[in-house]
Parts: structure tokens; C-alpha cells; sequence
């Protein structure tokens, strides 16, 4: 069974088909940058771009990132335009696509879905959480495989700033940092939220999953175990269609 899944992010757009037996991309994926400002409008015809590259007409799963109700109202948008707030997501969505079956869910919480099916938590029970590294920090938390939807602690403070101003691979462009330095950052996170949640498993996902060679040793001192993502990038792709398929 293939459902379209796209992920939608602070500095892209991407998607693909979905092979759900799988949980693995159909095709390779199709990515157009996020357009700035990243407006209701302008990140909407971005999705349609990526969508209408394959030709799609059945139903798509969408993340975003930020906190979405049930009903596909955007509720935060720390890394997109403030004029995201109050929009009815689905609905935006439905129409630029034609009438096509929309489902929309908070992107890190489709990455950890995936992550729980077919990726580092399959299997896992206590407590585990989805961490995903990039413009800001997302996460998803599950407990005995359930999960508790948008927990947004990329917005919890850490050395008097918001952790994803300190922490996240934004930052470490931004700072010049490291793979060392921006390490011992992560690490200091990974503690504060380790202190909070009491955590069984961390799984580290976003595009600096598949460099986490670089970045793992310098993680020490957490109890809990720390794994990078297995679905890497394109795990907000595949949860995204696993939420759109029901």
C-alpha cells in the first residue's frame, strides 16, 4: 500500500510515496526550499509543487512544524511565518491540492511514529523519546509505544535560552560550532530533559542523523541509551503517511 507523505520543514519542503508494508520511501523523494517568509500561501503552493512532480491524486499526509490540533489547526510556529497561527491547515491544504484527502500532524511527532514502527523504537517499551535535530529542535515522546502529541520541548530553556537557539543544527551553523563544541551543547539538553522525563531511550533524528558518528561520543554522562534514527531524514515523510493512512 503507498500513501504520499512530505515533510514540511524551516528550510524545505520534501516528499515522496510512501511504501507502508515497507516504511521506506516508493520513490525518491522530491525537495523544493521553504519560501521566505514561510507564509500560509507560499508553503502551501511549495507542497503543491512536490505533490503534482509524481502526479499523486490519492491522499497525502503532511507534517508541520509546530503544535496541530486534531483538527488540523496550527496552534505555534516558532520556525514559520507568526500568520500560521489560528489556520485551518487541512482546509489550506485541501483546496491547493485539488480536493485531495489531507491529514496534517506536528512533524516530529510523524517522525516518531515512524521511528516506533519501523525504525530505533521499534519494540520499546517505557520511555522514548524522538529528538529531531534541524532549524529547531522537534520531539515526540511515547510511553509503552503511545504517544503523547506535541510535547514541543525544543522550546525548553537551557543556560537561559530557548534549547533550540542553543542546541539545534541550526545553531550549530549559525555559531560556527564544532561537532565537539555543539556536542557538549546536545549533551547539556540531553540531560535537562533526561532530568524531566526519565527516559529509557533517546533517539536523535533530523538530517544530522546520518553524521552521528561525529557528534555521539561527545554525548557522555546521559543514563539513557542514545541511537540515532534509523529512517534518518525521511522519517517525518513515512509518519506523515502513516498518519494519513489511518
Amino acid at each position: 500500500m503507498q500513501i504520499f507523505g512530505v515533510d514540511i520543514g524551516g528550510s524545505g519542503i520534501k516528499g515522496a510515496p510512501v511504501d507502508l508494508d515497507r516504511g521506506d520511501l516508493a520513490q525518491e523523494r522530491h525537495k523544493v526550499l521553504t519560501p521566505s517568509p514561510a507564509t500560509p500561501d507560499g508553503v502551501a503552493d511549495g507542497v503543491k509543487q512536490v505533490v503534482e512532480h509524481f502526479g499523486w491524486t490519492g491522499p497525502v499526509g503532511l507534517t508541520f512544524p509546530g503544535v496541530v490540533t486534531d483538527g488540523a489547526t496550527v496552534l505555534t510556529a516558532a520556525n514559520v511565518d507568526k500568520s500560521w497561527v489560528d489556520t485551518d491547515a487541512r482546509a489550506l491544504f485541501r483546496e491547493r491540492l485539488g480536493g485531495l484527502d489531507v491529514t496534517v500532524v506536528n512533524d516530529a511527532d510523524a517522525a516518531g511514529v515512524a521511528e516506533m514502527a519501523f525504525g530505533a523504537g521499534r519494540g520499546r517499551r517505557g520511555t522514548v523519546i524522538l529528538l529531531t535535530f534541524g532549524t529547531g529542535i522537534g520531539s515526540a515522546v511515547f510511553h509503552d509505544g503511545v504517544l503523547v502529541p506535541n510535547t514541543e520541548l525544543g522550546h525548553l530553556e537551557l543556560d537561559g535560552h530557548e534549547a533550540e537557539k542553543r542546541a539545534s543544527s541550526k545553531a550549530k551553523e549559525d555559531h560556527d560550532l564544532t561537532w565537539e563544541q555543539w556536542g557538549h551543547r546536545v549533551r547539556a539538553y540531553l540531560a535537562h530533559v533526561e532530568m524531566l522525563f526519565s527516559p529509557e531511550l533517546f533517539v536523535i533524528g533530523g538530517g544530522v542523523s546520518r553524521k552521528a558518528h561525529k557528534f555521539l561520543p561527545y554525548l557522555d554522562g546521559v543514563r539513557a541509551e542514545i541511537v540515532p534514527a534509523r529512517l534518518q531524514n525521511n522519517a517525518g515523510i513515512v509518519g506523515a503517511a502513516m498518519r494519513a493512512a489511518g
